[in-house]
Formats: C-alpha cells, sequence, structure tokens
C-alpha cells in the first residue's frame, strides 16, 4: 500500500475514535480506558484464532505456484462458455490472494488472448474470494455457514460478471481496453526460480537454454537456475530441497504484498469493536421497517459501499466482515462487503491505467452490482435454508492463551514459517542441489 492510502486509513481510524467518543453514554475516559482493551484484545484474538491458518494457506498457494507450470494459461481462456470460465476460476483458486498481484496477472492473461469473461470476471474474481487461505480464515472466524456462501455466492458472482461481459458490454469496448494494454508495452514475463514479474527490457540477469532466454529479477535468481527442474515433477518439487525454497521464495512474496492489509484488517476490527458503541449500530441497521427484502437490499448496497471505503482487500476483509456481522449487518450484506475488495480506490485507478476510463467505470460498477445482487440472493437462499448462522457465534472473542489446539497449531506454524524463513533466506540450498547434481554427473 502507498502512503497515501496509509494516511486515509488513519484518517478513518481517527474517525472512528472520535465517533465512538461523541456517541458514548459512559463518561469520557473510562469508555477510552475499556474501548482500548477491547481493541487491542479482539485484535490480538483475531491474529491468533486465525495465524496457523494464514501460514498453512499460504505455503499451499506458495506450493502450487512454485510447483506447477501456467504456461499457455491464456491459450484456455480464450472463450467465454462453460470450460474457459471453469478454467479461470480453477486457475484463480491456486493463485495468489493478493487482490493488487490478481489484477496485474488478469491484465497479462486478458492482454495475450484471453476473454474478459474468463480473465476479469472468472480468474480475477477466484484468486482474491476463492483461494484457500480466505477460505480458512472465513470458516474460522464466520463459521461454516459463510464459508459455502462464499463459495456458492462466488461462482454465482463469476456468472453475472460473464453474462454482463458476453451480452451487456459491446464487442469493440472490450477489444478498445484490450489495445490499451497492447499500447502499453510493458509485457513481462515471470522470473522462474522465484515467480516474480520481471521486465525483459528492463532485467539485468538472463541466460538462454534451448533456443529461450529466460529472465531473473536479481543475480542470486540466476545462479540457482536449473533449466532441467522446469520438466521436474510435483512429486521431485516436493522431495527437493530446492522445491522447498521455491515455495518458500514464493509464499514470502505472498506475505510481502498482503501482511499489512492483513493488519489493517486485524487493527480496523478490534477499533470497531472497541470504540463503536452499540446504540451507533442498533440505529444504523434498525431492522426491516419497509419489510425484509428492502432491509437487506438497501445494507448489501451499504456493504458493499463500506468494502470501497475501507481500501482493505482480500483476507484482510474477513475479520473487520466479522464484527460488523456480530453488530447487525446481514448476511448477505457481510458477503457483499467482502465482495467488494476489487474496487477499492487504488484498484479502480488502476483499471483506468491498464483499460482506460471507460472500461474501467464498466468493470468497476459490474463488480458492484454483482457483489450486491449475489449477497442479496444467497441471503434468502440461505435464510430459506435455515442455515443463517447467529451473529453471536462469531469469533471476536477476547485473546485467551489456554492449553489447547490452538496453541498446538500456532506452534507449530509457527515452527514451519520460521523454517520456511530460513529457507527463503538462504541462497546456498540452490547451488548446494546444482553441485551435487554436476558431481553424480561426473
Amino acid at each position: 500500500m502507498e502512503k497515501k492510502e496509509y494516511a486515509i486509513l488513519a484518517v478513518i481510524a481517527l474517525a472512528t475514535v472520535a465517533l465512538g467518543v461523541l456517541t458514548t453514554s459512559k463518561p469520557l475516559w473510562p469508555f477510552f480506558v475499556e474501548s482500548t482493551r477491547q481493541f487491542l484484545t479482539t485484535t490480538a484474538a483475531m491474529a491468533w484464532i486465525t495465524w496457523w491458518a494464514l501460514v498453512i494457506g499460504f505455503a499451499i498457494a506458495g506450493g502450487v505456484e512454485a510447483w506447477t507450470s501456467d504456461e499457455k494459461v491464456s491459450d484456455l481462456l480464450e472463450g467465454h462458455g462453460f470450460r474457459e470460465i471453469g478454467y479461470g476460476s480453477l486457475f484463480g483458486f491456486v493463485s495468489s490472494s493478493c487482490s493488487y498481484s490478481a489484477i496485474a496477472t488478469a491484465k497479462n492473461l486478458f492482454k495475450k488472448g484471453g476473454s474478459a469473461a474468463a480473465t476479469l470476471g472468472a480468474f480475477m474474481f477466484a484468486s482474491t474470494n476463492l483461494v484457500i487461505e480466505i477460505g480458512i480464515v472465513i470458516y474460522l472466524l464466520l463459521g461454516w455457514q459463510f464459508l459455502v456462501a462464499d463459495v456458492v455466492g462466488g461462482f454465482m458472482l463469476i456468472g453475472l460478471m460473464a453474462f454482463g461481459f458476453v451480452y451487456l458490454t459491446p464487442d469493440e469496448v472490450i477489444e478498445q481496453a484490450r489495445e490499451n494494454i497492447q499500447d502499453e508495452g510493458d509485457s513481462t514475463v515471470q522470473d522462474p526460480v522465484c515467480g516474480m514479474e520481471v521486465d525483459p527490457e528492463e532485467a539485468d540477469y538472463s541466460t538462454e537454454h534451448d533456443g529461450q532466454t529466460y529472465y531473473f529479477c536479481s543475480q542470486s535468481c540466476k545462479d540457482s537456475f536449473d533449466p532441467e527442474e522446469a520438466n521436474t515433477t510435483i512429486r521431485e518439487q516436493a522431495t527437493s530441497l530446492s522445491g522447498w525454497k521455491a515455495l518458500a521464495d514464493k509464499q514470502w512474496s505472498e506475505w510481502g504484498m498482503l501482511w499489512d492489509e492483513i493488519a489493517i484488517g486485524f487493527i480496523f476490527a478490534g477499533l470497531i469493536a472497541g470504540f463503536i458503541p452499540e446504540s451507533v449500530w442498533t440505529s444504523v441497521f434498525s431492522g426491516p421497517t419497509f419489510g425484509l427484502p428492502v432491509y437487506v437490499f438497501w445494507t448489501a448496497v451499504l456493504g458493499a459501499v463500506i468494502g470501497v471505503a475501507t481500501f482493505v482487500c482480500s483476507v484482510g476483509n474477513v475479520p473487520f466482515g466479522a464484527v460488523l456481522y456480530a453488530n447487525g449487518l446481514p448476511f448477505g450484506s457481510v458477503l457483499s462487503y467482502i465482495y467488494a475488495d476489487l474496487i477499492v480506490p487504488p484498484i479502480m485507478d488502476a483499471y483506468r491505467e491498464y483499460y482506460g476510463t471507460k472500461f474501467a467505470a464498466i468493470l468497476s460498477g459490474m463488480i458492484f452490482v454483482s457483489a450486491v445482487l449475489t449477497g442479496f440472493v444467497i441471503h434468502f437462499i440461505f435464510l430459506g435454508a435455515g442455515v443463517i448462522p447467529d451473529p453471536s457465534s462469531v469469533q471476536i472473542a477476547e485473546v485467551k492463551i489456554e492449553m489447547n489446539y490452538k496453541m498446538v497449531l500456532n506452534v507449530l506454524a509457527t515452527v514451519f514459517f520460521l523454517f520456511l524463513y530460513w529457507l527463503h533466506r538462504s541462497d546456498s540450498i540452490g547451488e548446494e542441489e546444482h553441485g551435487e547434481h554436476a558431481h553424480t554427473a561426473d
């Protein structure tokens, strides 16, 4: 995130505290002390509950990216049928959970010929809202009902996006957006060692093998490159130290992109839970005055607006969503809030730079409308099935360090995290294995 975004979030945080101070009926000093205590304990509780899940989720995502090839993906996404939409959803599911990384990858797939429905609809959405780590965190904080709703609603939203691109958006507008990207002339390639996107024209490190040029982000990646590893199986990768180092490098890049947004999500959840009095929530979510459908619809719109205004996206949205649900935001409206992570202001500005103002407006508006409609429909599907959870079941309780399964999982996750960090920092691992292979060949 940029400094401007941090400044905006700081203003929102101060406004949250100020709102609590102005609306509380308690004496100011006791209110401030108690609210600060609740803010800190709620933030710590959510981090404690989800730490092991985040470590495992990022490791799985890193393994998928490091041990599988994404070559010719765009060729599989050229159409907008069920097959292409399915492939886009699958590739999104196993890719990065960072919204900024997702929109960049989707842009490249779209630029290389993938359809708007399969790349900007299926892939881009699935890679932020249907990935493993966000699913685990939703399950831990909000419950299995929200996890199922997130998946079912996710495919519904992808369907709405595909419908919008195929039947509502003129072909000439889509092709103009593709031309705008191609005019950028900033085609990037992937570093075969760490997976980072590299501009071939600016890359300082490259090598050729069998008539193909490989580009690297650093000298260490170039030194670690073994062209024979491109044909290794997943089993061979999973049983070699270099394969695990590749996983560690991938998952660390994920942490580098997302740690601040996850932390901000926990902090904002704690601030809202600690400083906003219950009377404020009661007045905002006063109940279905004009009937339940109207109430759910306008709160779904409100949820999407909150998602846009808070600047937090992907996994960082979930803790805040838990607080909103515990304080009265309806079930489906929370989903609308979570789904709006792809239209926060910085991302909408990126759409404008990538595709032009007209297509950016269409894309952003389509995501907003789809998020609202999906949340609205999913709410009544789950209401009819009688499986909407009680808001009191949401995991925002105060942190308690106890000798239970959570402690065991967190200790094991911490050890695993430190091991992966050591692998990531060890530049000699790849070189040692290459030396062993050379010695064996001799």
